[in-house]
């Protein structure tokens, strides 16, 4: 079965807009993994914008399923995965004030820096995970780098799949197949949501993990939190 990670990181932007704490984010995560979600992943970015650092160290204690810590590693954000060590860290390429991730590692570019970071975390008990699209050659350098796993950056499957679904797909099936055959793990996510997801899974059946936030908080606004997640487990049955 593929995991489901459910992003809370639109939950805080909803509390940071009117101050409090209203939503709680620590009781949204729980109940995300009461009604079957298998993981928990946040963005905390330099701003807190949403997720702000004390929700990252919060949430550690209390979760009982699959933490995920996504970012871009600056000195600040290194030093809270490594204080804080969740089951995983993703490491994107964003800029400071980005508004979403838009892209994926050069991984050759960026091989001893990643690689470095690869070690750190890897000696810290942290599984690592890499952004990167479906450039093969950035999936290869990955690996080299010592990546555990890569996350497939799928917005671009996402914007094509109405159009065309058998054509969106298939550049993240061959990245599919390289990943599984240079040994590491697979997880995807960005823009994946009720549409398009379900069609993703069957042909890319040995998906370790997706990540989604967005669209799934939207759709809980309709649905109910506890339907949506519902809804999405059964897309990767």
């Amino acid at each position: 079965m593929t995991k489901l990670s459910v992003n809370i990181n639109k939950i805080a932007t909803l509390r940071n807009a009117r101050g409090g704490n209203n939503p709680n984010v620590e009781k949204v995560a729980l109940d995300c993994e009461t009604f079957g979600a298998e993981g928990i992943t946040v963005h905390p970015r330099p701003d807190e914008r949403h997720i702000r650092y004390s929700d990252v160290y919060a949430l550690r204690p209390l979760l009982k399923t699959e933490f995920n810590i996504e970012g871009y590693p600056s000195a600040d954000f290194i030093d809270l995965v490594l204080k804080v060590k969740p089951h995983q860290v993703t490491l994107v390429p964003d800029a400071p004030d980005q508004i979403t991730s838009n892209s994926g590692w050069d991984t050759k570019k960026n091989l001893e820096f990643l690689s470095d970071l690869m070690d750190r975390f890897g000696e810290a008990g942290v599984r690592t995970s890499i952004f990167v699209g479906t450039d093969i050659e950035m999936i290869e350098y990955a690996a080299r780098a010592g990546a555990d796993r890569v996350e497939l950056y799928t917005e671009p499957y996402a914007s094509a799949y109405k159009k065309n679904p058998e054509e969106a797909v298939a550049p993240f099936v061959e990245a599919a197949k390289a990943v599984r055959k240079l040994g590491m793990g697979l997880n995807a996510g960005h823009d994946l949501s009720l549409e398009n997801l379900e069609f993703f899974h069957r042909n890319i059946p040995w998906l370790d993990e997706v990540s989604i936030g967005h669209a799934l908080i939207c759709d809980a606004l309709y649905l109910g939190l506890k339907k949506t997640i519902g809804e999405y487990r059964k897309c990767l049955e």
